[in-house]
């Protein structure tokens, strides 16, 4: 089991688009979607001041947290800033679903419009199929009962408001309040479904195994990593919103949880992409540099 998650106090923020863009929405996402707070671990305020001039020498808006499942060491930049989640809200769906295979309510053959529950979780996960979210999304009861889980799982920072359909049907996304999450609370998320606390182990492996298979996300978390790399991700992508979430396996076998929102400017996908081989670097040199202690010592 995962060491438990550490959240530290006193966010540190960066913006990167005009004040004036983001006040009101900003105000009312502080309201309504109680955030924790972020700020970096001490032994990773390099790392931070790193991503932290990596992505303010882009256009748009970055959210980042990078959560080492090993030690809970967490870095984060505009970690406690609420981001639209796009298709990443797939990840609590299946949750939501899963869960409740692990309770003996349902099972990955029930039928769900027409096909296995399994296949259906595929689509979803694995090639992001809107329509195969929105019918298990009825399935499990809708919007509510995905953040009635959340909420029992004590997971907050989260809020889910709207199938896919409503999601796709209205505009603003940029500056939406609703459909959010801060980049602190989705690898919270992530770091629950890695435990074991909220999953057990047979629903643990299909999910992974269908976010191992994802094939929307070759150009971002995965495109710069070295080959070979496991990766085990979730994308969403709205008008102006591209994002990435999962885990990167390091050399040494550890898992980091990764959460990457941009919105708004240009060339989103590099930027995710460069981010997450900065983070990749540093908790490889980590395991390199702590290896070589153990090998000095012996």
């Amino acid at each position: 089991m995962s060491p438990p998650f550490k959240a530290k106090v006193q966010g540190r923020s960066m913006r990167v688009f005009p004040l004036s863009h983001l006040l009101c929405s900003g105000l009312a996402a502080s309201l309504l979607v109680p955030a924790p707070a972020a700020a970096s671990s001490p032994e990773l305020i390099g790392l931070e001041r790193q991503l932290s001039m990596l992505v303010a020498a882009k256009p748009g808006e970055y959210g980042i947290a990078a959560l080492d499942l090993r030690d809970g060491s967490i870095v984060a930049i505009n970690g406690d800033t609420p981001f639209p989640m796009a298709s990443t809200v797939k990840l609590a769906i299946a949750a939501t679903y899963l869960a409740e295979i692990d309770q003996g309510r349902r099972s990955l053959s029930d039928m769900v419009v027409g096909r296995p529950a399994a296949k259906v979780l595929e689509l979803m996960i694995v090639r992001s199929n809107n329509q195969a979210a929105d019918q298990l999304l009825a399935a499990v009861g809708g919007p509510a009962a995905v953040q009635q889980w959340l909420s029992s799982q004590n997971i907050i920072g989260i809020r889910v408001d709207r199938t896919i359909d409503q999601l796709l049907r209205e505009r603003g996304h940029l500056a939406d309040i609703k459909d959010v999450a801060t980049p602190v609370a989705m690898v919270a998320l992530l770091h629950k479904l890695d435990s074991g606390a909220v999953l057990t182990a047979q629903s643990r492996a299909f999910l992974f195994e269908l976010m191992r298979r994802c094939e929307t996300g070759t150009r971002r978390i995965r495109a710069m990593l070295p080959a070979g790399t496991p990766v085990e991700d979730k994308t969403g992508t709205l008008d102006g919103v591209t994002n990435d979430v999962g885990f990167i396996t390091m050399p040494d076998g550890h898992r980091v949880a990764v959460a990457v929102f941009a919105r708004g400017g240009r060339d989103r996908q590099p930027v995710i992409a460069a981010v997450a081989r900065v983070i990749y670097d540093r908790f490889a040199d980590s395991a390199r540099t702590a290896l070589s202690y153990f090998l000095r010592m012996r």
